[in-house]
């Protein structure tokens, strides 16, 4: 039994087919079959057979999916800990929460000592396959809603919808979330994220934007609606001086301010390295959600000491990142 067959296999469980799984490894179907067939012969199980047009697993097959799994899981643990350290950590986080952590990511290193943090921007929906496949140690956003996985909100975040104070809405009271359908909105990442942000409010509201602009940044967007471009829904922490200055005022839409629950979530104690465990206890402390609290979208402190590094970078079709 090898971990190239525990992977064929683990894919065609997930995702259906001996096709979706050769597709997602890149080599022939033939290649996957021979992989399965050859466990099949070890364990003397079937593991899955057809049904309709997908697979239906066996109980041998299931059990084996949630085993091999785990073993590919640890695999990628044990390559990332010899490659670095278990001192470095792999954090993910949505978009929108990616860009405003950097102040507590700074804060835990300088307390931590000898900590390497990377944050990587992914939708949620991946986070529970990111942590229990080990390719993360923490997750910064959603629950991810699985048993196996540890999670503990750290920040209650208030969205809020603005636009420049020109914009036809900016004088209205009790907008209706359908006024909303034909403006252009203003968003910090490459694709909306439908856990997170204004992905999440368009799909509550049920509507279909017709007009998405992305930048850069949440900052980029920002000062984008500033210049009368179209409308953005960002933290209210993240915007006090604009609108004190009146750069920018919040639209009274119905149902905001958008109350999220952000969650700091790892495999758990016995499972998770003592790194994350460790971060993932501080982003719950007064501190942290101060530093947050006290922060600006994309702002990341040149004051890091050499032992300390911390990237923040988008995964290619992942949902982007910087929000």
């Amino acid at each position: 039994m090898t971990l190239a067959q525990l992977q064929s296999f683990v894919l065609v469980a997930r995702l259906g087919s001996v096709k979706a799984a050769a597709a997602e490894l890149a080599v022939t179907e033939p290649a996957v079959s021979v992989a399965v067939s050859a466990l099949r012969k070890e364990l003397g199980d079937d593991l899955f057979v057809r049904a309709g047009r997908g697979i239906a697993l066996t109980e041998g097959g299931r059990r084996l999916a949630a085993l091999a799994s785990e073993i590919l899981g640890l695999a990628e643990q044990a390559r990332r800990s010899v490659a670095s350290s278990e001192r470095r950590i792999q954090v993910v986080a949505t978009s929108l929460v990616a860009e405003h952590i950097a102040p507590l990511i700074e804060l835990f290193t300088d307390r931590e000592e000898g900590v390497e943090v990377a944050v990587e921007a992914l939708s949620g929906s991946s986070f529970a396959d990111a942590l229990e496949h080990r390719r993360a140690d923490v997750a910064l956003g959603p629950s991810p809603g699985s048993e196996r996985i540890a999670s503990a909100p750290f920040l209650r975040c208030r969205l809020i919808i603005l636009a420049a104070p020109s914009h036809g809405l900016a004088r209205r009271r009790a907008v209706a979330p359908a006024s909303l359908a034909g403006e252009r909105w203003l968003v910090g990442q490459p694709d909306l994220d439908p856990t997170t942000g204004t992905g999440l409010f368009l799909s509550r509201s049920g509507l279909v934007p017709g007009d998405v602009a992305a930048y850069s940044s949440q900052a980029a967007a920002i000062a984008a609606a500033a210049a009368g471009e179209g409308v953005v829904l960002v933290p209210a922490h993240s915007v006090v001086e604009e609108v004190r200055r009146r750069a920018l005022v919040r639209l009274d839409v119905r149902g905001t301010p958008v109350v999220e629950l952000w969650h700091a979530s790892t495999l758990g104690l016995g499972r998770a390295l003592p790194a994350a465990l460790a971060l993932q206890r501080f982003a719950t402390t007064a501190d942290a959600t101060q530093a947050i609290s006290s922060g600006r979208a994309g702002a990341v402190s040149g004051h890091a000491r050499p032992k300390v590094h911390v990237t923040l970078w988008r995964s290619v079709g992942a949902g982007g990142g910087g929000a």
